[in-house]
């Protein structure tokens, strides 16, 4: 459906897309993550026309899409702006592409209620675009984007004003009506639980380049390199020397899974992967700090020397601030990294 051949954008000196690669298949979902300045909206416009390439190609369908403006490409835009027509109510927003597209009245009128109840606005057909909140502005964009049933939907942020509640339950009932109509999907969020839940692959950026893709249960498991681990949040991340099956490190002999790299490397330790001992069955840790999160306890560990490590325990497991205890590590919980992109 969709391919980036060497995409390359630049702003003076600066290259916001570094000669690009990327394929998307038909029916594919893929979120595409990163920190600020990554990227990954500069891609999202260069696909949709907005932004000119300065190298490389972008094909649809097979076709080279260079000089094809916007309106030609068959695709849906949502940007994180919103960009409503504030003079048509509700309906006539979300109805803006089936009309251009020559649909009937009651075709209109059925695929917008489908649609603003989807969304978690139902019955607000005839209500002004103005006197909606944010919120509920970002979902009547969303409901417009996916009303002409596109052959790739581009969302920008997609879900970035909503409440917590409400945007988990979307991104479940997005991807499940993304599934039904086949739509191949490109989404650009900075929200990781967002990303995870809705995509098939999710490709994460660095610097107009890509540092890793692959499917979220891959990704999230095995980072492939130690920028890639602390841009997901895992802080448990040291220099270590491989030697077999196990690595020396500042927190002592940890074991690693078979096959990992050998020599001077950087390792990551999943906080799920750190198992609780008592003290005298090795060197004694202290519990520096917890914090609540829900299903879990994260546990902050600091040895008689060295960095601290983190930890995530089950409520019933997790001892007090101050004690003393042992630790010990699960091989399948521990990556070797790569090395990061230049």
């Amino acid at each position: 459906m969709l391919v980036l051949d060497g995409a390359t954008v630049r702003f003076g000196e600066r290259a916001a897309l570094d000669a690009v690669d990327l394929e998307v298949a038909d029916h594919e979902i893929v979120s595409v993550l990163g920190p600020s300045g990554s990227g990954k909206s500069t891609l999202l416009r260069a696909v949709a026309g907005l932004q000119a390439l300065d190298g490389g190609r972008v094909l649809l369908g097979g076709a080279d899409q260079r000089g094809v403006p916007v309106h030609r490409r068959g695709v849906g835009l949502m940007f994180q702006d919103h960009q409503l027509f504030p003079q048509r109510d509700v309906g006539g927003n979300v109805a803006f592409g089936l009309r251009m597209r020559g649909a009937g009245k009651a075709e209109q009128a059925e695929r917008v209620a489908e649609l603003l109840d989807l969304v978690g606005l139902p019955g607000a057909g005839r209500r002004s675009v103005a006197a909606l909140s944010g919120g509920e502005q970002q979902r009547v964009a969303l409901a417009r984007a996916l009303a002409p049933r596109p052959r790739l939907l581009m969302l920008d942020e997609p879900l970035g004003q909503l409440d917590r509640g409400l945007r988990e339950r979307l991104v479940v009932e997005l991807r499940q009506l993304f599934g039904r109509l086949g739509t191949t999907v490109l989404a650009v969020t900075h929200d990781q639980g967002e990303a995870f839940a809705l995509a098939d692959r999710v490709v994460v950026m660095r610097d107009g380049r890509i540092a890793q893709s692959g499917a979220p249960v891959e990704v999230w498991s095995r980072p492939a390199s130690e920028f890639v681990a602390r841009f997901l949040g895992f802080d448990n991340v040291v220099a270590a020397r491989v030697t077999g099956p196990v690595a020396e490190t500042p927190w002592g002999k940890v074991p690693v899974p078979d096959g990992s790299p050998q020599g001077e490397r950087r390792l990551l330790v999943r906080p799920g992967g750190v198992r609780l001992v008592p003290a005298e069955k090795g060197p004694a840790w202290t519990v520096e700090s917890r914090t609540f999160r829900g299903g879990h306890v994260a546990v902050r560990l600091r040895p008689e020397d060295g960095p601290p490590l983190d930890a995530e325990l089950p409520l019933r497991e997790a001892p007090g601030e101050g004690a003393a205890v042992g630790v010990e590590f699960r091989a399948e919980d521990v990556v070797v990294l790569g090395d990061d992109i230049p």
